[in-house]
């Protein structure tokens, strides 16, 4: 499972505005041209709104892309007690959007579950994961925080735990910025999928950073650039983020998954999807 660079997971401050200032290539067929038979002064019909990542059918296909690149498996569900060290410098990561030990979003989302559920059993690690935060450090975690993870896993309040946290700190975030940026529904996701792997924040190969050297060489859709050229800057910008990072140098999750959709022009993330991830395939037919 990949996991972010940045050492602490913080929620990203967003612009306050959330309209949409383009329409992209994808999203354009989902709205119906005025008829050259319309009647003078009357407005020909129109179709739905553009759907955007926080529309719950586009939110599980979000978290079905994500999960094939951290997991081999569009089963999101099934990696609430997903727990290891894969030996990236950031300790346990665990969950269904890897959550860290060393990264400051795992003590969170504990401290959140405990608020929510006193006395619960991953409430006796708060003060070890306070301490290996920012480390790879296992002390005080070994020999039973992995089993008390996946006990914890078939708690319901540890499920809604994980899925508030993913949301506050990583998916609303992202998406805020990307409408705020005038992107849609695959740039919102290429967006989240950044900040799930690199981290919130402004350093340079985190998403704030990353998006910084996207805009030096593209302008946003919001400023009046092309949506394509704009996402195509800020996938070479992730590459290079990933490339920096030995446990990140496999770059297909945008190689042949984001820019496979991009090239496509499916700015609209509209299913059948079709994939691969380290090589193996994937598709998304509804």
């Amino acid at each position: 499972m990949s996991k972010r660079i940045g050492l602490v997971a913080a929620a990203v401050a967003v612009p306050a505005a959330l309209v949409l200032t383009s329409v992209g290539i994808g999203q354009a067929a989902e709205h119906t041209p005025p008829s050259a038979s319309a009647p003078a002064g009357e407005a020909a019909p129109r179709t739905a709104a553009v759907k955007n990542l926080d529309d719950p059918a586009k939110k599980e296909i979000a978290m079905k892309l994500v999960s094939s690149a951290e997991n081999s498996s569009l089963d999101w569900r099934a990696q609430f007690k997903y727990i290891e060290d894969i030996d990236d410098g950031r300790g346990y990561t665990a969950g269904i959007i890897g959550f860290c030990s060393g990264t400051g979003d795992m003590l969170e989302l504990v401290e959140y579950y405990t608020q929510v559920k006193p006395g619960n059993v991953l409430a006796k690690y708060l003060p070890a994961l306070r301490e290996v935060d920012g480390s790879d450090s296992h002390d005080g975690l070994d020999p039973n925080f992995t089993k008390d993870w996946k006990k914890a896993a078939e708690d319901k309040a540890f499920q809604d735990a994980q899925e508030h946290e993913r949301d506050r700190v990583y998916f609303n975030p992202s998406v805020s910025q990307g409408k705020s940026d005038g992107i849609g529904t695959l740039g919102q996701f290429i967006y989240y999928d950044a900040i799930v792997m690199h981290g919130p924040g402004d350093s340079k190969y985190s998403f704030g950073g990353i998006r910084k050297t996207a805009m030096s060489k593209a302008k946003t859709p919001a400023q009046g650039g092309d949506e394509k050229t704009y996402l195509n800057a800020f996938l070479d910008a992730r590459k290079k983020a990933m490339q920096s990072e030995e446990a990140h140098s496999d770059t297909s999750r945008v190689d042949t998954e984001q820019r496979k959709f991009l090239n496509e022009g499916n700015l609209g993330l509209e299913p059948p999807l079709k994939w691969k991830v380290y090589g193996d395939p994937f598709e998304i037919n509804s």
